[in-house]
């Protein structure tokens, strides 16, 4: 995704890394993405994650977050594609997901509940960091 992301926008900057510890510097960023990116970190290192965006994000910044809904976990074995992988996916409620932001500094302005009659509901959260 690296690679496709660079070849097709060469102006940006695309970095690999962990989110338990991004190597950036503090309120360096204006922003937050993580869409469908925390489906793949345990509820255990989450607040970590949160910490290390609230770190990374300036005063003010907004993070925009999106999630599969529900509660619970489950080993995949199969990607988009049919591609083998093995990885656990992590569906959350959408309080759980408020509160450890909360919990981690930010200030949740809005939540947007998707496809609730779907086998495969979401949500989207939109916070602010605190200064």
């Amino acid at each position: 995704m690296i690679e496709v992301a660079r070849r097709d926008h060469p102006g940006l900057r695309f970095t690999v890394g962990s989110m338990t510890d991004l190597g950036l510097a503090d309120a360096s960023v204006s922003a937050l993405l993580a869409f469908w990116s925390l489906v793949h970190v345990p509820d255990d290192a989450i607040p970590a994650v949160l910490g290390q965006f609230r770190r990374v994000l300036r005063p003010g910044g907004p993070a925009l977050l999106g999630f599969h809904l529900g509660d619970g976990s489950r080993l995949e074995t199969h990607g988009y594609g049919g591609h083998p992988m093995k990885v656990y996916v992590h569906h959350r409620p959408a309080d759980r997901m408020t509160a450890w932001l909360g919990s981690a500094g930010f200030v949740v302005q809005s939540q947007l509940l998707l496809d609730l009659d779907q086998a495969l509901p979401g949500a989207i959260v939109f916070a602010r960091r605190q200064s």
